[in-house]
């Protein structure tokens, strides 16, 4: 299975984006590049995503500064 990589400004996850086996790297604001599994960070935490309205309304949940504190605790992120 091919990976897709892509480096953003900011954490997201996608609905677009699930199943496509995709690495996300973005910047925190403190300057700490960090690297995640979407579908793996997502399939983690996929119920507290479907209740996010945000999520519902616009396809997406994004953080600007940092890995949300829930995605922080997961031992593996890629």
């Amino acid at each position: 299975m091919n990976n897709n990589n892509i480096t953003t400004k900011r954490f997201v996850i996608r609905k677009s984006l699930i199943g496509t086996n995709t690495r996300i790297t973005f910047i925190t604001n403190k300057g700490n590049e960090v690297t995640y599994d979407h579908d793996k960070v997502y399939n983690a935490h996929k119920q507290r995503f479907e209740d996010m309205p945000c999520y519902n309304k616009y396809g997406s949940y994004t953080n600007t500064n940092n890995l949300p504190v829930f995605v922080r605790d997961m031992k593996e992120l890629v």
